[in-house]
């Protein structure tokens, strides 16, 4: 009868608990933290949360990042990824974010801004998508 209880109450802890999961929770993953600018018209960008997304970080000093690694902006034309997410601290020159845009011609960009309006907690990142063409 132990044997029973038991089974059925870690059966229940695995049911509720798979049935607590949020599909539209927030993913947080290792970056490089910048100050990003705020736009009223930008829109909810998820897929910049993804664990295989490509984010591009260019700090207020103008350093460049890939994830968390440091990059030469000359570096960024050999990302293989079509969709480059791409995060400026407020601060940067905007000449180093031009470079930077440069770099990536041909591919999908989309500049991640802070919301006009924050909500309380973790928010989803949002964006505005821009066309680099050659």
């Amino acid at each position: 009868m132990k044997s029973v209880i038991e089974a059925y109450l870690v059966g229940s802890m695995l049911i509720y608990g798979a049935g607590a999961q949020d599909p539209q929770k927030i993913v947080l993953r290792e970056g490089i933290s910048v100050q990003m600018p705020v736009a009223g018209h930008a829109v909810e960008m998820r897929a910049a949360d993804e664990l295989n997304a490509t984010v591009v970080a260019i700090t207020a000093d103008g350093r460049v990042f890939v994830g968390i690694k440091p990059a030469e902006p000359s570096e960024l034309s050999d990302l293989s990824e079509r969709t480059v997410y791409v995060k400026a601290d407020s601060r940067v020159p905007y000449q180093t974010v031009l470079t930077v845009l440069d770099a990536l011609r041909g591919k999908s960009v989309v500049l991640l801004t802070a919301p006009a309006e924050k909500a309380p907690g973790i928010t989803p990142p949002y964006g505005v998508m821009l066309s680099v063409s050659r």
